[in-house]
């Protein structure tokens, strides 16, 4: 009996040692995802994701982009409304956090948190896994922090990586571009030629979103006109 005999259970492994479904939501975010990309500088981090939607689509509510906390931002490629729910958890967590202990969650801590409840929905009975990956940034006692969050549940520490379709060649580019003592500003040139390397059709505003967080730690999304000048910038 082939592995695709066991391609509708989640909590049953194949005999190759695989658990389908989850490869399946894996595909969702690399295959169906837009690709998003992080960079970790030595005095902030910088998120950009591609937000291309139908012309008629209004985006002034739609945002890929989004802040948990004051100090820590978040975006996805993959499920939208799975991302959604993700988002609402996590920012419950934080208030969690918050409440009890009167001081802004880690990023570590959110991360941990948010992947767990990703790894949960892969060994019950009547979910699914969720099919979205994410990418949390956030800046805290430890410094500029990057996590990557898997629909497996798997999370782990980058100082730069892409997700999504294309995220290959983006983390092949990261990797040639990237070094230890990169700065923030130039974290965002490099993230937007990124971007630019896969990117079908003109690089705008209106179809590329950004987010920060630097030493002040606010996490905050760049406005369009801040997009266009970082674009007129990166094209000279």
């Amino acid at each position: 009996m082939g592995d695709s005999a066991y391609s509708f259970s989640l909590t049953t492994f194949s005999p190759s040692g695989k658990l389908l479904q989850i490869e399946h939501a894996l595909n969702a975010v690399n295959k169906k995802g837009k690709t998003s990309l992080g960079i970790r500088a030595k005095d902030g981090v910088v998120l950009a994701t591609s937000r291309k939607v139908p012309a008629l689509v209004d985006l002034e509510g739609f945002h890929k982009v989004n802040s948990v906390t004051d100090s820590i931002g978040v975006v996805y490629s993959g499920l939208g409304p799975d991302y959604r729910v993700l988002l609402k958890r996590a920012r419950k967590h934080a208030q969690a956090y918050y409440r009890k202990f009167l001081d802004d969650i880690p990023t570590s801590q959110l991360a941990r948190g948010t992947a767990q409840v990703m790894q949960e929905y892969t060994q019950a009975g009547g979910v699914r896994p969720f099919g979205v990956s994410l990418l949390i940034a956030g800046y805290d006692d430890d410094g500029p922090q990057l996590y990557q969050a898997d629909p497996s549940g798997a999370f782990f520490g980058w100082k730069a990586t892409a997700i999504g379709q294309d995220f290959v060649n983006a983390k092949t580019f990261l990797e040639k571009r990237y070094n230890d003592d990169i700065e923030l500003e130039d974290a965002i040139h490099t993230a937007l030629l990124t971007m630019r390397e896969g990117f079908e059709g003109e690089m705008t505003e209106h179809n590329i979103e950004i987010g920060i967080i630097d030493s002040s730690r606010k996490f905050r999304v760049l406005t369009p006109a801040e997009v266009r000048d970082y674009l007129d910038e990166a094209a000279d």
